[in-house]
């Protein structure tokens, strides 16, 4: 379907004498519960080319037969702690990573944490491995629920060496996250106690971005990332959010070192969907197609005031709830960020569709790609002119609306995604294709 995979190229770029490093450090390999089949190594080497990511995790290293298949695939390069493709070219380098859940009992309450950890080699995977299987079965999901809190992961991880890192995974997430709304906690101390000190980051996820996060002084010390949580291979999915380093060589140390340090001048920026785009960004019901802002779902009490139940408290209120800074508040000395959609999706909607798997996306975005190299190239730095001449106006109107944050989103809830709205200065190119009538969402208008 996509054009590109034959012609596209990764463009490696330098910043003085330093290399620009475009990293998605949290993806799923294909035994991981509701991912592609189709999710092997070699094609998320592919895909990430196209995408112009030069670095990936590999995702569930703690599954015996995903390990398997990294052995396999890939082969240590020199000098880095990373690794590459055995067969092939590809620019694309990989670090060994996973995702795991820890479901334990804190103040009388149960308490479900995602994390994700980072490792340097396979003899400390195989480690870490041994440690963890003692917790649960490592073989029955690529993300494998553990039977420990989460300091004891943390302490079991950095026993086998002090290079791993740990870090939470999608924190603001209602379910599974360190701050989630019905299990989590409200201070990182609280959730990794007398670890907290080999804890340096947290993962923004979908929903949150990092004006966000710097309205809570209790996180100032923590590196901001953001990955894609990915389960499938395609463009939409891998590198939707990523992180950009300034490094003067692509190695593991270098790029958990930038981390660890939050340093703005070798960790440049992440790249993040608008969080309205998230699933869980507003409270809401996705049943009863009923999506509330904070101030709005405060007023119901949480409460749908359609079928009376509990509301699914989004991140944007949850953050409000303990946040102690006001909206505006910029985090000084901290990695920039920037707002970005998949290219895909933005073709969408100026096509009209919800669908990115059709042809006349594709058509599109092959021809975006061919010209520049990479998809972040296209909706970071290619000029209007530039791809007004390969592709219809509008396309390049959407992308640049994209870039300098003129487009709306219309915010998502409930495990339901937000929509691009582009407005009325970029023309649909062609009429809508045939689609299933969308049931219109209800705001707090429609009860008082």
């Amino acid at each position: 379907m996509c054009k590109a995979l034959k012609s596209s190229v990764i463009h490696v770029k330098t910043w003085r004498t330093h290399m620009k490093v475009i990293a998605d450090l949290h993806i799923h390999g294909r035994y991981s519960r509701a991912t592609s089949e189709q999710m092997s190594l070699p094609e998320i080497a592919k895909y990430a080319k196209i995408k112009g990511l030069n670095l990936v995790g590999t995702g569930d290293f703690t599954h015996p037969m995903w390990l398997k298949e990294i052995r396999g695939t890939l082969t240590p390069e020199q000098d880095t702690e990373l690794f590459k493709l055995v067969k092939g070219d590809s620019p694309v380098r990989f670090m060994l990573q996973t995702e795991v859940c820890t479901i334990f009992d804190y103040q009388g309450e149960s308490r479900k944490v995602h994390h994700v950890i980072l490792a340097p080699s396979l003899e400390i995977v195989d480690q870490i491995n041994e440690r963890l299987k003692r917790f649960g079965d490592l073989a029955s999901d690529g993300r494998p629920i553990l039977d420990c809190s989460a300091p004891q992961l943390v302490e079991e991880v950095m026993a086998v060496s002090g290079d791993n890192m740990v870090f939470p995974a999608h924190a603001w997430t209602p379910w599974f996250s360190i701050f989630g709304a019905f299990s989590g906690f409200d201070t990182v101390e609280d959730c990794y106690q007398d670890m907290t000190k080999h804890i340096h980051a947290l993962e923004t996820g979908l929903s949150s971005d990092p004006p966000m996060n710097w309205r809570l002084s209790k996180l100032d010390r923590y590196a901001l990332v953001s990955n894609s949580d990915c389960h499938s291979f395609w463009p939409w999915r891998i590198g939707r959010e990523a992180n950009v380093f300034d490094l003067p060589d692509l190695t593991y140390d270098h790029v958990v070192s930038a981390i660890s340090d939050n340093d703005p001048e070798r960790f440049k920026f992440t790249i993040e969907t608008d969080p309205a785009y998230g699933k869980y960004h507003w409270t809401g019901h996705r049943n009863c197609k009923v999506a509330l802002s904070p101030t709005e779902a405060i007023k119901f009490g949480n409460i749908c005031p359609v079928c009376r139940r509990k509301l699914t408290k989004g991140v944007e209120q949850r953050v409000e709830e303990l946040a102690d800074r006001p909206q505006d508040y910029k985090q000084p000395n901290a990695p920039g960020f920037k707002h970005l959609l998949p290219l895909s999706e933005v073709i969408c909607a100026v096509l009209g569709t919800d669908s990115p798997a059709i042809q006349a996306v594709w058509k599109v975005y092959n021809a975006l790609v061919e010209r520049f190299g990479d998809e972040y190239t296209v909706l970071l730095d290619a000029p209007y002119e530039a791809m007004a001449s390969v592709v219809d106006a509008p396309y390049a109107q959407a992308v640049v609306k994209v870039r300098d944050g003129t487009a709306k989103v219309t915010p998502g809830y409930d495990g339901v995604y937000g929509q691009l709205v582009l407005g009325s200065d970029v023309p649909v190119v062609k009429p809508k294709p045939p689609q299933t009538p969308k049931v219109q969402q209800r705001s707090m208008s429609d009860f008082w």
